[in-house]
């Protein structure tokens, strides 16, 4: 449901009771946490219990599971995921109240409003850039507040009010929210065509990054390997522009990169400082060129390098992105959120890493149907990658379903070693049929396929599978 952003952000102190809609989701629990610990009396509703749920009732919110008119009786603003229909009872029963209605985004600029801004924004590693670069200010001993779309290992939650006059924001692209935080600096990791059930169009994707570089005041740190970036900096007017990346002409520049199992190292190179050994506790290439972002983007708010490299060694990684869930039969499984080719690509990488010599399993989830309908032959090109591909059904989401838009454009196209795995309700038996001990198991997608890791691993612990 799209929900139109107000002229006027209020600050949390003016909007009364604040009830959110969908509050189980990274983003609304992210805003939730940090208008409760600026003393607003917040509540929140979500579909089904879950960890977050539970994690914002620990810190004192009023959480109710189902979503009922009766949620906002006693509000004066309600704040609503992107992913509520407008027909849910208590968007209904708001707008019947003619209580203050606001999206995701107007209520995380009202949570941030009275610090300098800094937006990490991009297709595609921009979770773990922001976490990177929170890591990395706090090694250089700042506390900013910071708001992240998903649990990070080594922060306490995703979002945090720091008493510091900076706020660290991951600025999401899919719905236009980036658009309306207005930072003073802010990181794009990369600018690769996606969510064009929003957009429409690449050239209006890419239309969407330049508005989104206008409304930047001070500095913009961009990739200085990724051809959308190459064309969107052609476009900036206002913001000083900092390149970093693995190319010669970046300005701060990551060189000597090495992945070996689960980290990796590079030595960085930064105009006024001596060259400086750089190791990750996380496996990747592409872990490297997001933290070489985010060094330039402390470097360029003032801190100091060495201070900066020991913040991004606490970094060990974000829910979701390559996260380990376990082993159990001699497999191990881990999870990720990989969804585009170029996600898929950068995450089968990092897995090789890990797997070493032991055979690697995919499972992959398609998600969404425009996604699939242009993608899906280089999703499958990618997944090819590894030794076995299991292809599941399409996770539709938000969209109408489409007959000739299935899960078998990517199978085809995954060679000779893909299979198809059905509904991801049957995914982890199935699993259990196909992996052998010695296994690195992935799940890749954005929709319900995280849960199939830990089922297959109940089920292997149970030895049901056998």
């Amino acid at each position: 449901m799209r929900i139109d952003v107000p002229e006027q952000i209020l600050a949390p102190a003016e909007l009364g009771r604040v009830h959110f809609v969908g509050v189980g989701g990274a983003g609304l629990s992210a805003i939730a946490l940090l208008m409760h610990e600026d003393g607003v009396d917040v509540s929140g509703s979500d579909a089904r219990d879950s960890d977050v749920l539970a994690g914002l009732r620990a810190a004192g919110i009023n959480c109710q599971v189902g979503h009922r008119a009766a949620n906002v009786a006693n509000c004066d603003t309600v704040i609503a995921s992107t992913a509520v229909p407008a027909d849910n009872p208590e968007i209904v029963e708001a707008t019947r109240l003619g209580l203050r209605l606001w999206p995701r985004s107007a209520g995380l600029m009202s949570a941030m409003l009275a610090d300098q801004r800094i937006a990490v924004a991009g297709t595609h590693g921009k979770t773990t850039t922001t976490a990177m670069l929170t890591f990395a200010l706090r090694g250089a001993g700042a506390d900013p507040s910071f708001a992240i779309g998903a649990q990070v290992a080594g922060l306490d939650a995703a979002s945090h009010r720091g008493s510091d006059a900076q706020f660290v924001v991951e600025a999401d692209e899919s719905d236009g929210a980036f658009l309306h935080y207005r930072p003073s600096g802010a990181v794009v990791t990369n600018v690769d065509a996606d969510h064009l059930d929003t957009w429409g169009s690449v050239e209006a994707y890419e239309a969407a990054f330049a508005e989104f570089a206008d409304t930047v005041s001070e500095f913009i740190v961009v990739s200085a390997d990724d051809l959308g970036c190459g064309r969107l900096i052609d476009q900036v007017a206002g913001p000083k522009v900092i390149s970093a990346g693995f190319a010669e002409s970046a300005t701060v520049r990551a060189v000597d990169v090495e992945v070996a199992g689960s980290s990796t190292r590079f030595t960085v190179l930064a105009p006024g400082f001596e060259p400086t050994a750089v190791t990750l506790a996380v496996p990747g290439r592409h872990y490297a060129a997001d933290a070489v972002l985010a060094l330039a983007a402390g470097l360029e708010l003032g801190h100091d390098l060495a201070g900066l490299v020991a913040g991004l060694a606490q970094f060990a990684g974000a829910a979701r992105r390559m996260e380990p869930k376990g082993e159990a039969a001699g497999v191990r499984v881990v999870d990720s959120y990989a969804h585009h080719p170029t996600e898929i690509a950068a995450d089968l990488a990092a897995a090789r890493s890990i797997a070493a010599s032991r055979r690697l399993v995919v499972a992959f989830q398609p998600h969404l149907v425009s996604r699939t309908r242009l993608f899906g032959a280089q999703m499958g090109a990618e997944l090819a990658a590894a030794d076995v591909v299991v292809v599941a059904d399409l996770y539709v989401a938000r969209e109408t379903p489409d007959p000739a838009v299935t899960a078998e454009l990517v199978r085809s196209a995954a060679g000779p070693h893909a299979i198809s795995g059905g509904p991801v309700s049957t995914l982890a038996a199935f699993l259990g049929s196909v992996v052998q001990p010695g296994d690195l198991v992935l799940t890749l997608g954005a929709g319900d396929i995280t849960e199939v890791g830990p089922a297959l691993l109940k089920l292997l612990e149970s030895g049901a599978n056998e």
